[in-house]
């Protein structure tokens, strides 16, 4: 595995750099130097208890942007996955002092575990203080050891807290309600890329390509299980069997729900992992009141995600509910009770399945359906790598051959390209077999057909996109194409027309489309788009009636 390059000057400075970024982005936080943590510019001199809490870089947002109004007012960033020290928490716990107490959330990591016992035997004759422990990593579980590690429901014990500390509980109601919480938290985490420290020659841990580390920890840990990667619907039953045991749910139980990104999961993926564990929740009848899907606690740039569960009573909701200006805390957080909605575009209505073989787009789109990695990655070196992917859309679900009169097949063709496979490609290819399968209608002469088709495609298409020969889209082998066939050529001489245009895109850059983004990097390219509108009329010439 190649560790990837970070957004650096040095690795040395690459906390403290960001650091200082951060404290410019959120002028509602300070920074002590002396000995280093982060705390709200805007606490007051209040009598009431605080929130401290830290624990190693790289997790952000938590902790550093979960100081706020409402949650902490101090967190204390140690070095890149390792702990602050137990001066940094000290200086923390003694400036955040308002004469009620101060309580320390941790992590259950030795290192965090060890320095903030430190500093409050530094404190003991100095603050009131008191700790909750957060323990919710299902994947270290055990009888002996140091028990589970503190992982996502942190932010969520923090949240608790915060609020209780707002409706101006004491010290002993706000540690109490954070134990609570914590004891009824469980998580696990799965990753498929281990992340990098900056710096560093190589990542956490290896992982072979179509391999998943299954209970992976948040510094980077390498899990209890390497295995091979299985569908995110069995992955989630996989990691809810684990935190529903745990926690021993039952129907019937409320929680909240969090869908973590460890660092480098896009939301997409998060989203797709939620509605996974939603649908699998509603079977057991267990209830998501709140939810949470985003990055929240990471691991630097580990991709994968973790499941939190934490069981709630109004009590707990109310708390959860309550304002909060930390800037990293969501404005809105979903509300259940959650529903799993059926998905789908609207599916093309489907003409090619009954009637006669037509052979020649049987032929067309069974190439395309051979040829999409090539398409692919034609298209990765001459614009945005999707070429392939809306093909195998528009084209991947029909049997073949196709059936039906040359017009319904076009005709369904085109909609399934405007339907189905949308982007640049879904828009033209749907425009050029619409405008075909309007002239097949219209007319019993194939070539006639063709022709106009073809005619009335191209002029389309660039009244659409505004291309022009030598722009290197489609419409490089489509207007030779259109010449060809209005000068009566033969299908033969039809198709080779089509080649060359598609074989003159090689040669020069694209100004329109989003190939023109690469600029000089696509030349000696053939563009993917006119390559396959030269294999619609190459099948034409090969298989229609008229053909030569």
């Amino acid at each position: 595995m190649t560790p990837r390059d970070y957004v650096l000057n040095t690795p040395d400075t690459f906390l403290t750099d960001s650091l200082r970024g951060f404290v410019a982005a959120n002028p509602s936080i300070g920074w002590q130097p002396d000995p280093g943590f982060l705390h709200r510019r805007d606490a007051d001199d209040t009598s009431r208890v605080t929130l401290v809490s830290g624990g190693g870089s790289g997790h952000e947002p938590m902790h550093a942007g979960l100081i706020g109004a409402g949650m902490l007012d101090a967190a204390c960033p140690g070095l890149v996955f390792t702990s602050p020290n137990a001066l940094q928490v000290a200086g923390a716990t003694r400036w955040a002092d308002r004469g009620k107490g101060v309580l320390h959330v941790v992590k259950n990591y030795t290192g965090d575990v060890m320095n903030f016992r430190i500093a409050r035997h530094l404190l003991r004759e100095e603050v009131t203080t008191d700790h909750v422990l957060v323990d919710d990593d299902v994947a270290t579980e055990s009888e002996s050891g140091p028990g589970r590690r503190g992982t996502g429901a942190t932010i969520i014990v923090e949240k608790i807290c915060g609020a209780a500390v707002a409706d101006g509980s004491d010290l002993a109601a706000v540690a109490d309600l954070g134990r609570r919480t914590v004891a009824n938290a469980r998580s696990f985490a799965v990753a498929y890329r281990a992340c990098t420290i900056p710096g560093a020659d190589d990542p956490t841990f290896d992982l072979e390509p179509g391999q998943m580390e299954f209970g992976v920890g948040i510094h980077g840990e390498a899990g209890e299980d390497r295995t091979d990667q299985v569908g995110t619907r069995e992955l989630v039953t996989r990691m809810l069997d684990r935190i529903v045991d745990s926690l021993g749910l039952t129907g019937g139980d409320r929680v909240i729900c969090l869908v973590n990104g460890l660092g480098a999961a896009h939301p997409l993926e998060l989203s797709l992992v939620f509605g996974e564990v939603a649908t699998d929740l509603n079977r057991r009848d267990v209830t998501i009141e709140r939810s949470m899907v985003g990055a929240f606690v990471t691991a630097l740039d580990m991709t994968g995600f973790s499941l939190t569960l934490v069981r709630v009573d109004d009590e707990i909701l109310r708390l959860f509910d309550a304002p909060t200006d930390a800037p990293a805390w969501p404005s809105r957080v979903g509300r259940g009770p959650v529903s799993v909605s059926d998905i789908a575009f609207a599916e093309p209505h489907d003409s090619a399945t009954e009637g006669a073989e037509s052979v020649w787009l049987s032929e067309f789109v069974g190439r395309v359906r051979e040829s999409i990695d090539d398409l692919t990655a034609l298209d990765r070196q001459a614009g945005d790598g999707d070429f392939g992917a809306n093909m195998a859309a528009a084209l991947g679900h029909y049997e073949l051959p196709l059936r039906g009169s040359d017009a319904d097949v076009l005709t369904a063709i085109s909609t399934s390209f405007l339907v189905r496979a949308g982007g640049t490609s879904g828009a033209v290819f749907g425009v050029l077999f619409r405008q075909l399968a309007s002239a097949f209608a219209d007319s019993d002469d194939m070539r006639a057909a063709l022709r106009d088709g073809t005619a009335s495609a191209l002029a389309e298409i660039q009244d659409l996109g505004g291309a022009e020969v030598g722009d290197n889209t489609m419409v490089d082998a489509l207007a030779p194409t259109a010449a060809a066939l209005s000068e009566d050529k033969s299908l033969g001489e039809v198709a080779e027309a089509a080649e060359d245009g598609a074989e003159s895109t090689r040669d020069t850059t694209a100004s329109k489309g989003r190939a023109s983004y690469v600029g000089e990097n696509a030349r000696g390219v053939v563009d993917p788009g006119a390559l396959v509108t030269s294999w619609l009329f190459r099948a034409a010439a090969d298989h229609l009636p008229t053909g030569e």
